[in-house]
């Protein structure tokens, strides 16, 4: 059986929901909505294989700009980044509203105010910023994993407006790519259709036409604003049946490999504090695994792993991620559910299901009191065990908000506390062997690059 990549994306494309704090699907319903307009355009085959991949991609670049923020809003940038994209900002009424409703909630008014300020003053320049900050990595993160120009500058300039009242450049009219403005319409007339149906949506759609949206689009909506075709199957939508199978593209394990990279740089740029976290987890499983014997393509395997066993944590507020001190109830158990939530993404691409099974497992210690299931003993098989000294192995040796990175000494010193109870004896042994040739490696790599130098770390902040 041929694989192709849709059946890879439409499971992911879950993660980025969680990034934007959409309902689950939500990619996938606008790929749907977004398709059929094409349909009605009657685009080329080559336009409409454009169009797929960007739409179940549009919020690759969306983890980015997560941190800065909450930072500027003192508030769950999932639960932000939500409600701005349905805001329709060219009212100053709802502007304001929505600045008094989500900056600082909870916060005394002296706090509120100050929040108020910042966003006030970082005004449309600022929400420039961060909206290329988030357009441009997500259009790298496509010519990354081998699509197509056409499909990288459609996500380039998802969120411009017919009459240039969007962002980051400010293009007006034909001046934005058609892929474009397609997704555009497409992705807000599903945050519309679920609040309130098809009727909801084809009036927003009516509201907005001319400002948001190119009219000719939002014609063919009205035309089909009672059509079952037009809006059917948007309550459990089948993206890969709607592939357009003349520029289909296969699923080979260099491209696997490429995704789960792209996956992983994803969640890495969540938070400053994980820059390169899965990256290094990859590393440290891949060598630990060639270090027992067990052979290159298991080290292939795990490195895949490593990639992708943090995806749940693109839901998890960066006002938690990022908190400098220890974190209350509620909060760790939001932190506890992200193995959860990343096991029921991958869970739903078969072609990953090993690596479902690892994002589970890979808090799980060997005397049952890891989580999130309090797996033990024989529950645990050999890859699980490696894939949780390699996630700890990195977490001790990176920088996190409330300390600064270990020297190997310090790792190992921490982590043979747990050897033979915690930890497998054996796999922790593999990993002292390799843990200070990677340190050295990691010494002399560069930082990613993924923060603007106009918003910086939460501790930086403070530090100023």
């Amino acid at each position: 059986m041929d694989l192709h990549l849709s059946d890879v994306l439409a499971g992911l494309s879950h993660a980025l929901d969680l990034t934007e704090g959409h309902p689950p699907g939500h990619a996938e319903r606008a790929c749907l909505l977004g398709m059929r307009i094409a349909a009605a355009l009657d685009l080329p085959d080559d336009q409409r294989a454009s169009l797929y991949y960007a739409l179940l991609l549009k919020d690759a670049g969306c983890s980015v700009n997560a941190a800065p923020i909450a930072e500027l809003y003192g508030n769950d940038d999932g639960l932000v980044k939500a409600t701005r994209r349905a805001n329709d900002h060219r009212s100053a009424a709802r502007s304001a509203i929505h600045t008094l409703r989500y900056a600082a909630p909870g916060a005394d008014m002296r706090t509120k105010l100050s929040r108020i300020r910042a966003l006030v003053a970082s005004g449309a320049e600022g929400a420039a910023k961060l909206t290329e900050l988030r357009c441009e990595r997500g259009a790298d993160i496509a010519l990354g994993i081998g699509l197509s120009d056409e499909t990288a500058d459609a996500i380039r300039s998802l969120d411009e407006h017919w009459d240039g009242g969007g962002y980051p450049r400010g293009r007006a009219g034909e001046e934005i790519p058609l892929l474009s403005r397609i997704m555009c319409l497409a992705q807000t007339l599903e945050i519309y259709w679920l609040a309130g149906g098809r009727s909801s949506a084809t009036r927003m759609a009516k509201e907005r036409s001319g400002a948001w949206f190119d009219p000719e689009l939002v014609r063919i909506v009205a035309d089909h604003a009672h059509d079952d075709a037009f809006w059917g199957g948007l309550a459990r939508p089948d993206v890969r049946a709607i592939e357009p199978r003349a520029g289909a593209i296969g699923a080979t394990d260099d491209r696997l490999d490429s995704l789960a990279e792209a996956f992983g740089q994803i969640v890495d740029a969540k938070t400053p504090y994980t820059a390169r976290h899965s990256r290094g987890v990859a590393q440290l499983a891949a060598l630990i695994t060639l270090e027992l014997g067990l052979g290159a393509d298991e080290a292939s395997r795990l490195y895949r792993a490593g990639q992708l066993h943090d995806l749940g944590k693109l839901g998890i507020s960066n006002r938690i991620l990022d908190k400098p001190g220890k974190l209350d109830a509620e909060e760790w158990a939001a932190m506890k559910g992200h193995p959860e939530a990343g096991h029921a993404v991958l869970s739903r691409i078969p072609l990953l299901g090993d690596m479902a099974r690892l994002a589970l497992t890979h808090h799980e210690r060997l005397d049952g009191s890891g989580y999130p299931n309090g797996l033990s003993g024989d529950q645990l098989a050999l890859d699980d065990r490696i894939l949780a000294i390699a996630d700890v192995g990195e977490a001790l040796s990176a920088e996190r908000p409330y300390r600064e990175a270990l020297p190997v000494e310090r790792v190992l010193s921490i982590m043979s506390e747990d050897r033979g109870t915690k930890l497998d004896e054996s796999v922790y042994e593999a990993f002292e062997r390799v843990l200070p040739s990677w340190h050295e490696v990691i010494r002399h790599e560069e930082r990613p690059e993924l923060f603007s130098p106009d918003y910086p770390r939460s501790a930086d902040r403070r530090a100023a």
